[in-house]
């Protein structure tokens, strides 16, 4: 298990959102914690702890009037910590290279591939045409609709036509380095983690998943790492002492260090 932490930024601020509650219309959002602090410091703090694949989600569409000062921040963290952050929000296979270039490790990509609810293969082959296989993360995070998890796209607010399951997992293999998933359903909400979808994600092994959603206490932590038997990777947001939440972000990073 490896710890990689979050910068999300929206309208120009480091922020914590209740994922589900993102929304285009007024740039709106409930939000757990709004910083003081810029991108570059957060990502100042995770290069000195040596965290390494953390996410730079921006949530602002590009048609949003806060889209280039939540681009500006994203690339001050970049800069600070090149080559050690994975960015996200808007990616395409247009603009891939160029954050790449601008020194993100990983491009995160959801809705681009994605066209009336389906994955669409041509853009997963214009994305590795674009950075390479091993520079795309595709983020597959999910609802649960009944007895199924759905992939959510466009900042979560569109249920797609695709399930998350092993299949999808396994189809997806060849065109990613790594898999991001957030628990819709409970991410900064902090009261739980999606156990059945952890469990669901403890039977893949072919690719890096890391896991968000619902890790409130140190309890989940071990929980997470004793059901997704040490492979799977954690992102803690609104929980975290950083973002105004309990776990000490030391504590977590000596869990990771020493988790038995």
């Amino acid at each position: 298990m490896e710890f990689r932490p979050c910068i999300d930024i929206h309208n120009g601020m480091v922020k914590q959102i209740v994922g589900s509650s993102l929304s285009d219309e007024k740039e709106s959002a409930l939000e757990n914690f709004v910083s003081k602090k810029d991108a570059a410091f957060y990502a100042g703090l995770y290069k000195e702890h040596g965290l390494k694949g953390g996410h730079v989600i921006l949530l602002n569409g590009k048609d949003s009037p806060y889209y280039e000062s939540s681009k500006k921040q994203a690339h001050l963290a970049l800069k600070a910590y090149p080559n050690g952050l994975q960015i996200g929000g808007g990616i395409t296979a247009q603009n891939a290279k160029e954050w790449i270039n601008e020194g993100a490790s990983h491009v995160i990509v959801t809705s681009y591939v994605f066209q009336n609810g389906q994955i669409v293969k041509e853009r997963l082959e214009a994305l590795k045409q674009a950075v390479g296989r091993e520079r795309i993360v595709l983020d597959v995070s999910a609802r649960r609709y009944e007895d199924a998890y759905y992939v959510m796209t466009d900042r979560w607010q569109k249920k797609s036509g695709e399930k998350l399951d092993l299949k999808l997992l396994e189809r997806l293999s060849d065109d990613c380095d790594e898999f991001l998933i957030h628990a819709v359903d409970v991410e900064g909400k902090n009261r739980g983690i999606e156990e059945e979808l952890v469990k669901l994600l403890s039977r893949y092994e072919e690719r890096a998943i890391t896991y968000a959603g619902g890790v409130h206490s140190y309890e989940e932590l071990k929980k997470l790492h004793q059901i997704g038997g040490g492979r799977i990777h954690v992102t803690i947001g609104s929980a975290l002492d950083l973002f105004g939440g309990r776990l000490e972000f030391e504590k977590i990073c000596e869990f990771i260090r020493n988790p038995e």
